[in-house]
């Protein structure tokens, strides 16, 4: 399948979707160079006497594990970098269109469960702490509504693209 288009003289939302997505990227690049550090901790402390083992680094990397995951995730419905099979190579592009905004709406559907039930998650971890570290949980528990909330901004806008394709308009 080809790329998605860009208009040329993009929208309001388009360019705060398009700061955002670069907000993303950098929070991306952020959770994986912090992630370094609990990590190198705990091998060094595991396997050398140089430093006492720290048992808040294994918390920690949990956290920006799942958040460098879930921020992936977003950036990767941004870029449409998820995964994509070409069952039928030779489509016009109109057809093309059709089928992915079809897959478009299967992200959406799965974007809607993470929201709602996200949400729930986030309640039941509002007042509690983790065990070790004593961080809040919800800090951790947030990165599923949010990855909802922007699959279905980053989606929606691809969707619109591809409504207009179909219907002979460039977006």
């Amino acid at each position: 399948m080809t790329d998605i288009p860009t208009p040329s003289s993009p929208s309001l939302w388009r360019r705060v979707t398009a700061l955002y997505a670069r907000l993303l990227e950098f929070l991306l690049a952020a959770c994986l160079a912090a992630l370094i550090f609990p990590v190198t901790l705990q091998i060094v402390s595991r396997y050398t006497a140089l430093i006492p083992s720290y048992i808040w680094t294994e918390e920690m990397a949990r956290f920006l594990f799942i958040w460098t995951i879930m921020i992936g995730a977003m950036v990767g419905v941004r870029e449409a970098l998820h995964f994509e099979v070409d069952v039928w190579p030779d489509l016009s592009r109109r057809t093309e269109a059709a089928v992915r905004i079809l897959s478009r709406l299967g992200i959406l559907v799965l974007a809607l469960v993470f929201v709602i039930a996200g949400i729930e998650f986030t309640r039941f971890a509002w007042n509690r702490t983790s065990e070790l570290a004593e961080l809040p949980l919800w800090l951790i528990h947030v990165a599923w509504p949010v990855a909802g909330f922007t699959w279905i901004a980053f989606a929606g806008e691809q969707i619109v693209d591809e409504t207009k394709i179909l219907f002979g308009r460039t977006p």
